[in-house]
């Protein structure tokens, strides 16, 4: 097996974690913020533990569970999920199926969509629609084609390259495909990969505006209830977690509809609020959870069109929207603003720079990490009333979209090439 590259003198044998696990993409509350506190905020490479040189390509996002760090990539036409320890030290690596070679330059691969851990499993998906779940230990104990499983569907029609994720309810993971045919949501059972149950998700979006690259929320309804919250296709929709049964939804993302109104950035909710972007960037949404039916007229609480993200995905904390803008007239500029009212609360550009931002901001211990394509992560206070930059940090210029990990007071940054794990 491949080791990580050591370059402190501490190795890191045992981490007990009591900062939380990252169980995916989006952290342990779904919504960019991590749990633990002292964070570095400033390093170089003199605060880098190891380095663990990645075999093959892919963009997704590391999931941790305990001192587990599972990553997916595409290695000579094999999709494969590899174990990594927190020492920096492989423990194996897996294939599941034939991989499908990415279109969109370095940000597009085979292996866009990120893993996902329940406690006992890790759940992985492709671009070439195999899907799967391995035993923390790395036996495989199911996997599936979703897309030779339902014949109609075909990730052929993305113009660009599969980008949702799988998401765990309390009893399945879920997977989405929205696209220019047939759309839906499917649960599958998390055990032996038994289809639950399939939900067709029927809207009017017209030509790419009906391809979406976003991954749904799970969370609970004012009510109580288990939901699912997915956007895309012009369309916010709430589904019931134990059948998929569409519960409500909001259809004002695309009025005029644009033909080219793709989706990329995905919602986050807090506080029985749903906060959509769409409109490539142009627009932010947010909607009162509840109701049934069409719910446009009676639960959009407000839309703010000064601000929004094509592709990172934004943060709540606390009342506070983090919102990092990548469009290219405002590429850089992080907006603060207020849950309730959708007002700013402030607003700031970074430096200004060619490369632009991918990955999703994340909120740790009062403080907003911010990830550029080149590898330098911004770090700047999210507590306070106005624009604060604290740090500038880069420890190596490697293309990076996927968004750090924050776990027991480290970080673990993924670029092309490498994870790196960021400590003192």
């Amino acid at each position: 097996m491949r080791h990580a590259i050591l370059l402190s003198a501490v190795l890191f044998t045992t981490i007990q974690l009591h900062g939380g696990d990252w169980p995916n993409w989006r952290g342990p509350n779904g919504n960019g913020v991590a749990d633990g506190h002292d964070y570095p905020i400033a390093w170089t490479a003199d605060n880098v533990a190891w380095k663990y040189q990645l075999n093959g390509i892919g963009a997704s996002t590391p999931a941790v569970q305990g001192d587990s760090v599972f990553v997916t990539t595409t290695v000579e036409g094999r999709n494969v999920v590899t174990c990594i320890g927190l020492d920096g030290r492989e423990r194996w690596a897996k294939r599941l199926g034939a991989s499908i070679d990415g279109k969109q330059g370095k940000d597009g691969t085979g292996a866009n969509p990120s893993p996902v851990v329940d406690g006992e499993c890790v759940f992985v998906y492709f671009k070439s629609g195999d899907f799967g779940c391995f035993s923390l230990s790395g036996e495989l104990q199911w996997e599936t084609n979703v897309f030779e499983r339902f014949a109609e569907v075909t990730t052929e029609t993305l113009w660009w390259d599969l980008g949702t994720s799988p998401v765990l309810t309390k009893n399945a993971v879920v997977v989405t495909m929205m696209h220019s045919g047939p759309s839906y949501l499917a649960a599958f059972n998390r055990t032996n990969g038994k289809l639950l149950w399939k939900h067709d998700r029927v809207t009017d979006a017209p030509r790419e505006a009906a391809q979406s690259y976003t991954t749904p929320i799970v969370t609970t309804s004012p009510a109580g209830r288990e939901v699912i919250i997915v956007t895309g296709a012009d369309y916010v929709t709430c589904h019931d977690a134990t059948s998929g049964e569409e519960l409500w939804r909001v259809g004002t993302l695309n009025p005029e509809h644009n033909e080219y109104f793709r989706s990329i950035s995905s919602s986050v909710s807090a506080d029985g609020i749903v906060i959509a972007p769409y409109a490539r960037g142009g627009t932010l949404t947010a909607i009162r959870m509840g109701g049934n039916g069409n719910v446009t007229k009676s639960h959009v609480m407000w839309t703010n069109p000064e601000t929004a993200a094509d592709v990172p995905t934004p943060t709540i904390s606390n009342d506070r929207i983090y919102v990092l803008r990548d469009v290219k007239t405002a590429r850089g500029t992080i907006d603060c603003l207020d849950l309730q009212s959708g007002n700013t609360i402030w607003s700031g550009q970074l430096e200004k720079h060619r490369m632009t931002f991918r990955a999703s901001p994340v909120l740790a211990d009062g403080k907003l990490y911010v990830t550029r394509q080149d590898g330098t992560v911004f770090v700047l206070d999210a507590v306070g009333d106005e624009f604060k930059v604290l740090a500038a940090n880069k420890v190596a210029n490697e293309h990076t979209i996927a968004t750090p990990v924050f776990v027991d007071g480290k970080i673990l940054l993924r670029t092309q090439d490498h994870i790196y794990l960021i400590g003192t």
